[in-house]
């Protein structure tokens, strides 16, 4: 590992310049006009805000959370300069100093007994850190103690100024990806120094020696985007797409809730949602709240590259658009629908199809893979587009990169095993650096498929993806080694030492050093862990890999290899979860599942909306038998799909939601009436009538819950 002062080399392997040269063939110098206008940004805001100017600059015209003419430094670094190189995401925070908008209250770092020291210190040293660059003493800047909370801004604002010395690049992780793609080495560079670590490999390439460093930076982003996948939703412009004219002549998409105003002015999602609730309260309904502000808060979270669907009703695609680097927009000058994204839309998509029920309660929604195909009209042969990745499994990563394993928990029906199986497989295909990973978990065919051959092996009978369940009666023999009966030549039966399950991964793992394996173990929990993993507890630990113990039974010498990966499932609403030994929560790391309301959210079956019928019922839940006891999304799947009727969800709630709740709550139909009431009778304690006709059930419960189809 290179050490902050180790310089890499300016050189790139033949592949690396072969790679280049290919991407250079399909890119556009100018790209499409954005070059230019990034430039002009860049020299408005230095005219504007020169950094000698610096020196006495009043806070007003540097804070976010003000309206000021011509913007503030912060607005124009978040929002205005987009083009040039984005520092999106996060809460303000990241700017050190800013007025918090709900309030007017000014935010700064702890360690500062006021807003004028505060100010004082972080201006200082801003004005240090342009002192040194214009120096060249870039990798010092580090060293600015006022500036360390605000990495991306310090680096964007270093490359606005000395364009020639940096990038255009705000994210360290980033900066790390795109040295690694070009066969460099990384450390814990700061971001500036490791910025300017990556200019030099790519100066030296001869095709890229006479580029601007705007242009590296757009040209990076296209040979090597760290995002292998997209983000894709679908939003109605208007009621019936009745702005869709407008949408498609300004290039953008708009939506309502224009009583919040600007989104740009909150400094954080958090405080967003407070606005949001004030100006819509809907009847005090929190989980509505939530759910709306989460549906207009994403347009602040879409990025360039992030697709769009404009739909009309239920089952009309009007185009498919590209979110551009402009990104969303306040526009003031419309009479309503003043939110904006920018887009640059492609109607070829145009089409009509199944009808997609969720998109009549929701404005913008989640797009999937699978639905993504269906309305882009793709046939199975066709390139998968990857679609961005769920959170989890970005977490499952993490920490299997930690650890070594990880076991997901959480209650009955929030999707354990089903996201253990995918991430497993998505894991073996690349995981977050695998554009064709992240495609798989867009198509459950292939996803099933893949599967599969990871799970039969190579003639040589050695598997990728290994699955066990563990019970009761599982013992060290089934997993480790140890003598098992056989058939003998007489008439008896011999004892033969055999390798157990994860003895086999193991050793086949050891002689494949350059591929991972990974073992999925459902119901972990359910298993005597310190006497099915034995002396085995210990190499297990990250950095114990490699490191060799005695096994009792056969005398071997035996290591567990870096490359093996454990995923554990575990139900805690089964009490055995307890079990768990201090040694077994030491070595893994933990994911929980919780229910998802959210992947429910425009469902509805008769009159019950169910999005909010699962809120409120665990709400419910919590309160008399505690959270691991909670109701998970996934009761209200068949397989798939999303139950759609009445009927299916009566089935649901007599054979399986029913019966749950009668055991959580012991028998008692007070309580039971307590938590779904009217379709319980305490009289006679048992279900009432309404239980067998589904859509009396539906509307009982809906008014019960509050939760309407049609709020």
């Amino acid at each position: 590992m290179a050490s902050e002062d180790s310089p890499i080399p300016p050189s790139v392997t033949a592949d690396v310049a072969e790679s280049i040269s290919t991407a250079l063939e399909s890119w556009d110098p100018t790209s499409g006009g954005r070059l230019e206008e990034a430039e002009a940004l860049r020299k408005q805001f230095v005219a504007q805000f020169p950094t000698e100017a610096w020196s006495d600059l009043p806070v007003e015209s540097y804070a976010l959370g003000q309206q000021t003419e011509g913007g503030t430094i912060s607005w124009w670094m978040e929002f205005k300069t987009r083009m040039i190189a984005s520092m999106s995401g996060g809460s303000s925070y990241k700017h050190l100093i800013f007025l918090r908008s709900r309030d007017q209250v000014w935010q700064y770092p702890k360690e500062y007994g006021s807003l004028q020291e505060a100010w004082a210190a972080v201006r200082s040293g801003f004005v240090e850190a342009f002192a040194l660059a214009s120096e060249g003493r870039f990798d010092e800047i580090a060293n600015v103690t006022a500036l360390r909370g605000a990495p991306a801004l310090r680096a964007k604002l270093l490359y606005v100024y000395f364009p020639d010395a940096l990038l255009p690049i705000t994210s360290k992780a980033h900066v790390d990806h795109f040295l690694e793609r070009l066969g460099q080495p990384t450390s814990n560079w700061s971001a500036v120094t490791a910025n300017r670590q990556l200019l030099a490999p790519l100066r030296a390439v001869p095709a890229l020696a006479e580029l601007s460093t705007q242009q590296l930076g757009f040209f990076l982003y296209h040979w090597a985007d760290p995002r292998p996948s997209v983000r894709v939703v679908k939003i109605a412009p208007g009621e019936k797409a009745a702005y869709w004219a407008d949408c498609m002549a300004g290039g953008y998409i708009c939506v309502g809730w224009d009583g919040v105003g600007d989104l740009s002015q909150y400094e954080s999602k958090e405080a967003f949602r407070a606005a949001f609730r004030d100006h819509y309260p809907y009847n005090g309904n929190e989980s509505q709240v939530s759910r709306k502000s989460n549906e207009l808060w994403t347009l602040m979270e879409l990025e360039a590259g992030d697709k769009v669907v404009a739909n009309r009703g239920v089952s009309e695609v009007l185009a498919i658009g590209t979110v551009t680097e402009d990104g969303y927009a306040w526009r003031a000058e419309r009479p309503e629908y003043r939110h904006t994204l920018t887009v640059e839309w492609d109607t070829s998509f145009a089409r009509t199809i199944e009808p997609v029920k969720a998109w009549a309660t929701t404005t913008v929604s989640k797009v999937s893979g699978s639905l993504l195909r269906q309305i882009s009209g793709a046939t199975t042969d066709d390139p998968i587009t990857p679609v961005e990745v769920d959170g989890v499994y970005l977490e499952v990563e993490e920490a299997l990169r930690r650890r070594g394993q990880v076991i997901l928990y959480g209650p009955p029906g929030t999707g354990k095993t089903y996201t253990a199986r995918r991430a497993a497989v998505w894991l073996l295909e690349g995981g977050s650096t695998s554009a064709q990973a992240s495609a798989l978990l867009a198509d459950d065919a292939q996803m099933v498929l893949r599967e599969g051959e990871l799970s039969a092996g190579s003639t040589s009978g050695v598997r990728h993806l290994t699955r066990v369940t563990f019970h009761p009666s599982y013992t060290y023999e089934d997993f480790i080694e140890g003598f098992r009966p056989t058939s003998s030549t007489g008439a008896g039966l011999d004892l033969v030492l055999t390798d157990g399950v994860f003895k086999k991964i193991c050793l086949a793992a050891a002689a494949d050093p350059g591929h991972d394996y990974l073992l999925l173990i459902d119901e972990i929990n359910r298993g005597n862990i310190p006497k099915i993993f034995g002396e085995l507890i210990t190499v297990i630990e990250k950095d114990k890999r490699g490191l060799a113990v005695r096994l009792p039974q056969s005398g071997d010498e035996f290591a567990v290899p870096p490359n093996v990966k454990i995923i554990g499932t575990m139900n805690t609403a089964d009490r055995s979860i307890h079990l768990l030994d201090t040694a077994l929560r030491r070595r893994f790391g933990f994911v929980e599942l919780l229910p998802d309301p959210q992947v429910l959210s425009g469902a509805t079956v008769g009159a019950l909306a169910l999005d909010v019928f699962l809120d409120k019922l665990n709400d419910r839940i919590r309160e008399r038998v505690g959270r691991e006891k909670q109701i998970g999304h996934a009761l209200f799947y068949d397989g798939a799909e999303l139950i759609d009727s009445a009927e299916a969800f009566a089935a649901v709630f007599r054979h399986e939601l029913l019966p749950l709740l009668q055991e959580y709550l012991y028998e008692d139909y007070n309580e039971l009436a307590a938590v779904l009431g009217p379709v319980i009778d305490t009289t006679t304690q048992r279900p009432s009538a309404d239980v067998n006709d589904p859509e009396t059930l539906c509307a009982r419960l809906a008014e019960h819950f509050s939760a309407h189809a049609s709020t």
